[in-house]
């Protein structure tokens, strides 16, 4: 049939079925969304650099994730050495970090490589336009008010689904190579103590995937925001907990320096996902800030320790 009015709602639309010629109105095929006329239209845009940069934090939580779990699983122990057979010494927190970021490397590769254009490190998508496009289910139309017209797409198309694809390649890739690797390994620790840090993942996957497919479009306008504050309490937590305040603290390990530019590279992010493309270079000075927390803290930090507080107290009574 072809056009003779809109279709009602948000997201209903007609698919094309020839040059002139369309269906009937409802949902638009995976990969379209409905433009100004109710035509579900093939997604041939490029994502634009916010939207990478969304993929890219989605894409870092599974990875920080599982390098928290590792640090908090080896403890005391992950400074030890272990060993193939014992033919080579190797740090076994510090293997299955590098063993963590190759996982989800590869996961993001293969992803990106299932996704159209299939075969190819890019992807088509459909711009978004605002925050309903990421919750079309609860904006079926009734046109009659009896009979729901049900039009649930992808009208974010693939930002919703990609970061599902991507989370269960991770974990295929996890449940493939980590535990072997870790059972070489370490071999000086029980066989409870190996494997606390792929039990965690096993929880943390689940609640991953619902907070995205819950939360995916509150987290794409919110997720730089997420980053600085985040960045900024932990750096002061990790700071506070490992006693740095000087630079010469600081300094002393070069697991701390590692930890410091860890932040300062999440800080940039943050403040580039803010931006955005089209404010990108006036904003750009604002990276000369990344290390202000830090600096803050070093200075500050003498006045706040705890002892010479209740000293200073004690004196004062």
């Amino acid at each position: 049939m072809s056009v003779k009015k809109l279709c009602p709602g948000l997201y209903c639309g007609r698919p094309r079925l020839n040059l002139t010629v369309f269906g009937e109105c409802g949902v638009c095929p995976r990969g379209e969304r409905t433009d100004g006329d109710k035509i579900c239209r093939m997604c041939v845009e490029s994502p634009e650099l916010y939207d990478w940069l969304y993929l890219g934090f989605m894409a870092l939580l599974p990875l920080v994730l599982h390098w928290f779990f590792i640090e908090w699983y080896s403890g005391k122990k992950g400074s030890y050495l272990y060993n193939f057979d014992c033919s080579f010494s190797v740090s076994s927190a510090l293997f299955q970090h590098i063993t963590a970021l190759f996982e989800c490397s590869a996961a993001a590769i293969v992803t990106l490589l299932v996704n159209d254009p299939v075969g190819m490190l890019s992807i088509r998508s459909c711009k978004v336009q605002m925050l309903s496009d990421w919750y079309t289910m609860l904006y079926n139309p009734s046109p009659d008010y009896v009979t729901t017209l049900h039009c649930t797409q992808e009208a974010v198309y693939p930002l919703y689904t990609i970061v599902f694809i991507y989370y269960a390649f991770c974990l295929v890739f996890m449940m493939m190579l980590r535990p072997l690797l870790v059972k070489k390994i370490a071999c000086g620790l029980g066989k409870s103590d190996r494997f606390k840090s792929i039990y965690a993942a096993l929880y943390f996957f689940p609640i991953l995937t619902v907070l995205q497919a819950v939360g995916g479009g509150l987290l794409y306008y919110a997720f730089p925001y997420i980053i600085l504050v985040l960045s900024l309490v932990t750096l002061a937590v990790y700071m506070s907990a490992s006693e740095i305040q000087s630079v010469r603290n600081l300094v002393a390990k070069k697991k701390r320096l590692v930890v410091l530019f860890s932040h300062w590279l999440l800080h940039a992010y943050g403040i580039i996902s803010i931006s955005r493309l089209d404010k990108l270079e006036q904003d750009l000075p604002l990276l000369a800030l990344v290390p202000t927390p830090a600096l803050f803290y070093l200075l500050t930090a003498k006045f706040t320790e705890p002892n010479r507080i209740l000293s200073e107290g004690g004196n004062g009574h």
